[in-house]
C-alpha cells in the first residue's frame, strides 16, 4: 500500500509517531493477509478438507498432535473428555458461548476434572489475528482472562476500519501493556504466521469451516448451549460420574 506524501515536519515529531504508524500499517496487513488467506481456504482449487476429517470427527489423537501453536489448556490433564473449541475473536456466537455458556460449562465439567478444555484460534478477519496475537502476548497465565475479557467487551472494539484498530490497542493498555509491549506484539510476524497456520490447518485437516466449532473427544459436535455439551459428553461413552 503506498503511503501519501507528507508535509516536511520536525524530526522529533517523525520519530515519535514512527511507532504507532508502524503497528497501524503492520494491522493493516494483517487484514488484507487474512481476506487472500480465507480465499485460499474456502475457495481452493479443490475444495478439499483433508483425509482426517473426511467424516467430520477426527479422532482424539489426531486432533491433538502438536501443532504450529503451543495448546493453552485449562483443566485436568487426567480428565477423561477434552473438549477443543476453534474461534474467532471477532465472532459474535463465539462471544455468545463464552459469555453465556463457558462459564457453567467450567463450573460443571472442567473444574470437577471431567474435562480439559482448549481454544485454537481461527480468525475471521485481520483484527480477530491483533486480537489472538494480544491474548498470546499476554502470557499462557493470561491467556484465558485475556479472550473472556475481549468477548465481554466484543461490540465495543470489534468495529471494522481505524476505529477498531485504535479500540483494540487502548484495550491493551488497560490490560498493562506498554504501547513499546504492544508495538513488538502486533510486529511480531513469526506469532501471526503461527495463528494462520493454525487456522488453515484446522480447516484442512480437521473441517473445521465455520466458528464456532467443537469437539469433543474427537468427535465433531453439533450446537453450543450446555445441552449440547451434556449430551455430548453423555454419548462419548467416557464414564465421568466417579468425579460427581
Amino acid at each position: 500500500m503506498a503511503k501519501p506524501k507528507k508535509k516536511p515536519t520536525e524530526a522529533s515529531t517523525d520519530e515519535a509517531s514512527a511507532g504507532k504508524n508502524k503497528t497501524g500499517i503492520y494491522i493493516a496487513g494483517a487484514m488484507a493477509a487474512m481476506a487472500a488467506i480465507a480465499g485460499f481456504i474456502y475457495f481452493g482449487a479443490d475444495g478439499a478438507t483433508g483425509s482426517r476429517a473426511a467424516d467430520g470427527n477426527p479422532g482424539t489423537a489426531a486432533l491433538m498432535e502438536s501443532g504450529p501453536l503451543k495448546d493453552i489448556m485449562i483443566g485436568d490433564d487426567d480428565a477423561p473428555i477434552t473438549i477443543v473449541e476453534y474461534a474467532s475473536m471477532t465472532c459474535g456466537h463465539c462471544a455468545r458461548f463464552h459469555n453465556d455458556v463457558f462459564p457453567e460449562l467450567k463450573e460443571k465439567y472442567i473444574d470437577t476434572g471431567k474435562v480439559q478444555f482448549v481454544l485454537r484460534e481461527f480468525p475471521l478477519d485481520g483484527l480477530a489475528v491483533a486480537a489472538f496475537m494480544l491474548a498470546r502476548c499476554a502470557g499462557d497465565d493470561r491467556y484465558y482472562p485475556m479472550v473472556g475479557g475481549m468477548f465481554e467487551t466484543q461490540k465495543t472494539w470489534a468495529v471494522p476500519g481505524e476505529d477498531g484498530k485504535q479500540k483494540l490497542s487502548r484495550i491493551a493498555k488497560q490490560a498493562g501493556f506498554s504501547q513499546e509491549s504492544y508495538d513488538k506484539c502486533m510486529a511480531d510476524q513469526e506469532l501471526f504466521d503461527k495463528i494462520v497456520e493454525v487456522r488453515k490447518r484446522g480447516h484442512e485437516e480437521y473441517g473445521v469451516d465455520s466458528t464456532p466449532s467443537f469437539f469433543v473427544n474427537g468427535k465433531r459436535m453439533k450446537g453450543l448451549d450446555i445441552k449440547d455439551f451434556d449430551a455430548a459428553i453423555e454419548g462419548s461413552g467416557v464414564e465421568t460420574s466417579p468425579n460427581d
